[in-house]
């Protein structure tokens, strides 16, 4: 037989010794292994913790839960069981809206039981409430639904605390209905010991009609206090099953920090008109104070200016320094020979409505006019307001390198004034804002950039 040689032949091993085949079989097994205990502990995607229970029924497991700890995944179910009550707790809100329109208001008015002016003394701005409510309830229904089609089944994704913060324009609509709340009832009650046709018409509908649940419109008619109470309290929940890092988590401290500031400002405008009832009560602290100070403050203005508050935008609000110079020379001299007193000041720009929804979630409309609004420090308990509003139409700003931790805004032909801030920065910046809406407004202002010029008689111009 003729030999092969040796090129010729088929190898049938892996063509290497036993040795390195047996370190590569050992290396491969320890991989796994720790490929294996990795898994074992791989790191929650919420918290960042280890150790999770090890999934073992493939079918039953979702992939998404199973990389929680324990903790978080209990976590998420408590959001996601307070983001639903939130929800379902508006609808039924709303439910009973709707319920003191059209088996009480609607009936009441077809009938001829009370006047309307009788109607408006019970019911208040309870129409008000509703279109805020059906807007309200049906974007919260829209991020849940979204969330669903996503396949968020823990509505992650679904921030409530930014969807209140849009809504925020609800909270003086609650603040009108409370402080009429007292008055409303004395009202149904003497209507009702002298009308006996709406006696008679309230006393069949509580106990004849299965949608009031065997309530009265009194009971009823407690829905947007008690609502309006309850915001914190869901708010809250909330929170505390919502992580640090989730990105709705400031917005929820924040929803819930505007809505006890208004309950604390619905609290005193109540003792101040001699209510003896007051709203859920709340610590105050400092911040809350302040917050409490500024919905006063923008009360006043608001009365002050005439605007209607859907159309109004407070671009600014703070405290500031104000001196009224004798002449124009003043710069020469320095700020340090004014005499300056401290005064709340607010910036108001009222927006030309784009739609009739003042909750349109549209770009602003333009400029119609823009004011600055001086108040006076508290003095017995109450804002008073140091002149008539600044109207920014009539007002030329400037400011000069010489005194530049200050701004000067000259009244044509009446009054100058000097401000500042106690920060050198914040003073640029309320500047820079009273300067732009200042050039945007007056036709006379913008043929030459609003800059002062010779034509302009006032005492106050500086040479």
């Amino acid at each position: 037989a003729t030999r092969t040689k040796s090129a010729d032949v088929e190898r049938a091993d892996s063509g290497i010794g036993q040795m390195p085949a047996r370190r590569w079989r050992n290396r491969a097994s320890e991989t796994l292994s720790s490929l294996q205990a990795w898994e074992a502990h791989r790191p929650c995607t919420d918290c960042g913790e280890r150790d999770l229970p090890v999934e073992t029924d493939v079918q039953n497991c979702n992939q998404r839960r199973a990389d929680l700890c324990e903790k978080c995944r209990k976590r998420r179910t408590e959001r996601k069981e307070s983001v639903l009550e939130f929800v379902n707790t508006e609808a039924s809100y709303g439910e009973d809206l709707r319920i003191i329109k059209e088996e009480f208001y609607l009936p009441m008015q077809a009938a001829g039981l009370l006047s309307q002016e009788q109607l408006l003394g019970i019911f208040s701005n309870i129409q008000e409430l509703i279109d805020l409510n059906e807007n309200f309830l049906e974007v919260l229904q829209e991020e849940i639904d979204q969330a669903f089609d996503q396949g968020d089944d823990d509505l992650m994704t679904v921030c409530i605390g930014e969807i209140f913060l849009e809504f925020v324009n609800m909270l003086p609509a609650f603040q009108t209905y409370c402080l009429q709340q007292s008055s409303s009832v004395n009202m149904l009650n003497a209507l009702e010991k002298e009308k006996e046709l709406l006696r008679i018409f309230l006393n069949v509908s509580q106990n004849d009609n299965t949608a009031l649940r065997r309530m009265n419109l009194r009971s009823f008619l407690m829905a947007p206090l008690q609502r309006v109470t309850k915001y914190p309290l869901l708010l809250s929940r909330i929170i505390k099953a919502t992580t640090e890092y989730h990105p709705d988590h400031g917005s929820l401290r924040e929803a819930k920090s505007r809505i006890e500031s208004h309950l604390e400002h619905i609290n005193m405008k109540t003792k101040q008109e001699g209510n003896t009832w007051t709203l859920r009560s709340f610590r105050q602290d400092s911040k809350k104070k302040r917050e409490v100070i500024n919905i006063e403050m923008r009360e006043t203005a608001l009365k002050t200016v005439g605007w209607l508050r859907e159309e109004t935008r407070f671009v600014m609000e703070g405290s500031l320094q104000l001196a009224q110079p004798p002449d124009g020379q003043w710069v020469k001299k320095g700020s340090k020979t004014l005499k300056f007193q401290n005064m709340q000041v607010l910036l108001l720009v009222n927006m030309k409505r784009v739609s009739e929804s003042s909750l349109e979630s549209a770009e602003p409309g333009p400029v119609k006019d823009a004011v600055l609004v001086l108040i006076r420090d508290k003095n017995n308990g109450k804002f008073h307001l140091l002149r008539e509003p600044l109207r920014l139409s009539n007002c030329i700003v400037s400011t000069d390198p010489d005194c530049d931790d200050t701004f000067e805004l000259i009244e044509i032909r009446r009054e100058a004034f000097v401000f500042r801030d106690s920060d050198r920065a914040r003073t640029h910046h309320w500047f820079r804002q009273i300067r732009r809406y200042s050039r945007e407004l007056g036709s006379w202002k913008k043929r030459r950039n609003a800059l002062p010029n010779i034509m302009i008689s006032t005492p106050h111009t500086r040479p």
